[in-house]
């Protein structure tokens, strides 16, 4: 069955860990830079958003490479780039609704998350369980649970707002 990764922004703590251990796995280096995952931080609002490919089936940065450097591996269900023949022209990071692509500047090429060829290591080293890898049916289903979840949330402090009324 296929998987994807499932992030619960809620129980991010914004270590940035996942960042560090990403670009340590693909590149040999500790740079948050060189990550295929990045955590968004709204640090007013206390809110740590982990963001990385959504592996779109129909994936725009696919559709718009000139060269046909990005395919589909359906076997794992995910977006891949052959660095072979990308040429660095920068369309797939243009195109990408959620900002996951990225360009490394001195290798001249983009770079997205590859889900560690099925390990990712952002879930291995995520102590919170911030970030998971669950079979792509369950993901529905746990964003229908954060939902509901939020729904009861507002509507207790709704009954608790008019109870003082």
């Amino acid at each position: 069955m296929a998987k994807a990764l499932y992030v619960n922004y809620q129980k991010c703590t914004g270590c940035r860990l996942c960042e560090l251990v990403c670009a340590v796995h693909h590149d040999g280096i500790s740079n948050p830079a060189r990550s295929r995952i990045k955590v968004m931080k709204w640090e007013t609002e206390g809110l740590y958003i982990p963001m990385s490919c959504q592996q779109c089936v129909d994936a725009p940065c696919l559709n718009v490479c000139p060269v046909k450097a990005i395919s589909r591996d359906e076997s794992m269900a995910r977006v891949m780039v052959d660095y072979d023949k990308c040429i660095g022209c920068r369309s797939c990071v243009t195109v990408c609704p959620f900002g996951a692509m990225s360009y490394n500047r001195t290798d001249k090429k983009v770079f997205k998350c590859d889900v560690c060829d099925g390990e990712p290591q952002c879930v291995r080293f995520c102590d919170v369980k911030a970030v998971d890898y669950v079979d792509t049916d369950d993901v529905s289903i746990l964003k229908k649970r954060d939902a509901a979840a939020k729904l009861s949330r507002a509507g207790k402090e709704a009954a608790a707002l008019m109870a003082q009324l």
